[in-house]
């Protein structure tokens, strides 16, 4: 039975290149998630329906889902630095495989607990459009068409 060697250079390079590049990113969706100063935006985050609905429920989200956005950060950059030592195939597939497993259920799991969040954030009342009059002053502000 042959030996199958190291992993070669330039997978090796690659696997380690995308690995960090996803570490570096999950860090800084995590920190600016934990910080509360991640604003709504196409591409990174917490992104469901419940989290799009405002900026309240989009922070709370993110600083929710942050540990865990976290943790998943840490295990790309380690499966990273371990992709960059070349192993053998054998041990290299098998962290491949655990590191992109680890970085999604933990990246998973903090958008589920970040998107539960945002649902329990209430929504702030709408602003008054300028049809409250006299005593409806008192009683807080109605729609138009709405009488008392």
């Amino acid at each position: 039975m042959a030996y199958p060697g190291r992993v070669p250079v330039v997978l090796s390079v690659v696997l380690g290149a995308v690995l960090l590049i996803v570490g570096v990113a999950l860090g800084a969706v995590a920190v600016t998630g934990s910080r509360g100063t991640l604003r709504r935006n196409r591409f990174a985050g917490v992104r469901t329906a419940a989290t799009l609905s405002s900026e309240q429920a989009f922070a709370a989200a993110n600083r929710v889902a942050a540990p865990l956005v976290g943790a998943a950060a840490v295990v790309a950059i380690a499966g990273a630095a371990v992709s960059l030592a070349r192993p053998d195939v054998l041990l290299g597939v098998i962290l491949l495989v655990v590191t992109v497993l680890g970085v999604l259920v933990l990246a998973g799991i903090g958008g589920a607990l970040g998107d539960r969040a945002a649902r329990l954030v209430e929504d702030e009342p709408a602003p008054c459009a300028g049809t409250c009059a006299g005593c409806d002053l008192i009683e807080g502000c109605r729609p138009a068409g709405i009488s008392s």
